[in-house]
């Protein structure tokens, strides 16, 4: 289910992508040539009209930013927005459904135990997701080795839970330290050009350092931005992270005293 909720996100994604650049592509030779729209409208559809051009202008100045900054950096800069939104979104269903209900769970579990024994505890903890169950299961599994046993394989599985919450989270940090380095990149490269430009012309031009300077930074402003989007999903998730681990910490503790109470109850 998680490798199919990863797989739809960076498919979605990828193709959301790759029709962006290919209306960019189409669009690239008609951006400065859009129709005028006629001044003589009638009055109960002027409101609608201004919105309808807002929008178009505004998508239009998007793209023609885009087609500005240059094709080879900017496509760099939105592949990074689309695949670090993939694991992003991937990540963000994956900690939601781990995300449980803990006190609700120790409970049942609690009450498992008592009435139906150690087989009733671990059917419970095979029905309900999430890695607070898996580390009680694998706790229960160790029961008759030692309350230090269990301990011992809460610890150990609970790092594992641990490492698979975090999974693909560097791969989000890369791309947000990715991004605005491609965009300066860019922006050097385009620097260059420009004072190769002031170069072959011979002549100090405002304007000719004004356009080339423009240019070049629209792939730094093109990867700032995409660092901030990310940067949010990224601290989400470390967050939601943090919060699941807590939640294993306090509920390894409530089942080593569930087990002691077990044991002695049982003596």
């Amino acid at each position: 289910m998680k490798k199919l909720f990863a797989l739809i996100a960076i498919f979605g994604m990828l193709t959301i992508g790759a029709s962006q650049l290919m209306a960019q592509e189409e669009d690239a030779a008609t951006v400065e040539t859009e129709e005028t729209v006629e001044t003589a409208v009638e009055t109960e559809a002027t409101t609608i009209d201004d919105e309808v051009i807002e929008s178009t202008s505004m998508h239009a100045a998007i793209k023609q930013k885009f087609i500005e900054g240059g094709a080879g950096f900017m496509a760099c800069v939105v592949l990074c927005l689309i695949f670090g939104l993939a694991i992003s979104i991937e990540r963000v269903i994956y900690l939601n459904l781990a995300d449980t209900n803990t006190k609700k769970f120790i409970a049942g579990f609690e009450d498992a135990l008592n009435n139906g024994g150690l087989e009733a505890a671990k059917e419970f903890c095979r029905n309900t997701r999430g890695p607070v169950a898996s580390i009680f299961y694998q706790g229960l599994c160790r029961y008759d080795q030692g309350i230090d046993m269990v301990e011992k394989s809460v610890v150990s599985y609970g790092s594992v839970q641990m490492g698979l919450l975090e999974k693909g989270l560097t791969w989000v940090g890369l791309f947000i330290a990715l991004a605005p380095m491609l965009g300066f990149m860019g922006t050097v490269i385009g620097m260059i050009d420009a004072f190769d430009q002031i170069q072959a012309a011979g002549d100090m031009s405002p304007a000719l350092v004004a356009g080339g300077i423009k240019v070049a930074l629209i792939t730094t402003v093109g990867g700032l931005i995409v660092a901030m989007i990310l940067q949010v999903f990224y601290n989400y998730c470390v967050s939601k992270v943090e919060g699941i681990v807590n939640n294993m910490e306090d509920a390894s503790v409530s089942m080593l005293d569930i087990l002691v109470k077990y044991e002695q109850k049982n003596k």
